[in-house]
């Protein structure tokens, strides 16, 4: 009985991050508005994935960089991973997840997608806004993130938000082994009001 007094005790009066998770990675399930169209946000779940993928085989050319498996073992990460989907009319709309490192302070976003007809909507803006909005939440230090280098529209919207380039990973990528941009946000120096 004190065993289980002193862990309740140390998660609810100590453990400042399993409080941080707790309360902020809880996410509930709402209708958003982006550029005057309602979306339906949730958080990602196991029967999501097919869809998910079929996101990343419409943008990468038919190929998937993370197959079922490893989307499965991310969404069962429930205290150190992140996911949304966006749905419009019932159909997946986009996607984004993150990993969060809380000794790190790190939060890295590990896959960001629009269907090719949702595109140029702000749909990447908002996934990525809503994410740091999340870390910041979270008491991260930054955000970081990896970008193809080809990929220069996304390159643009990460600069937009403040991402700074810092350095490039070479052979990144499966498959055709493309480069990869390292990039990151320090929340330090950002304000939320600047991400609205």
């Amino acid at each position: 009985m004190l065993r289980k007094f002193k862990k309740w005790y140390k998660k609810n009066f100590y453990d400042k991050d399993a409080r941080l998770r707790e309360r902020y990675l809880d996410i509930k399930n709402h209708d958003v508005v982006i550029n005057g169209t309602t979306y339906f946000l949730a958080k990602a779940m196991i029967p999501d994935i097919p869809e998910i993928l079929g996101i990343e085989r419409s943008v990468y050319g038919g190929q998937t960089p993370w197959d079922e498996v490893a989307f499965q073992n991310e969404l069962k990460r429930k205290e150190d991973r992140l996911y949304f989907v966006l749905r419009r009319n019932d159909i997946l709309a986009a996607f984004i997840g993150c990993s969060l490192n809380n000794d790190a302070k790190d939060c890295h976003i590990t896959n960001v997608a629009v269907a090719p007809h949702f595109q140029n909507h702000g749909l990447g803006y908002f996934l990525v806004t809503t994410t740091i909005k999340k870390a910041r939440q979270m008491e991260c230090k930054q955000v970081t993130l990896e970008v193809r280098i080809s990929n220069l529209n996304a390159q643009k919207l990460y600069h937009d938000l403040g991402f700074k380039d810092a350095g490039i990973k070479k052979n990144y990528y499966y498959g055709d082994h493309e480069d990869a941009l390292n990039m990151v946000l320090d929340l330090t120096k950002i304000d939320n009001s600047d991400l609205l």
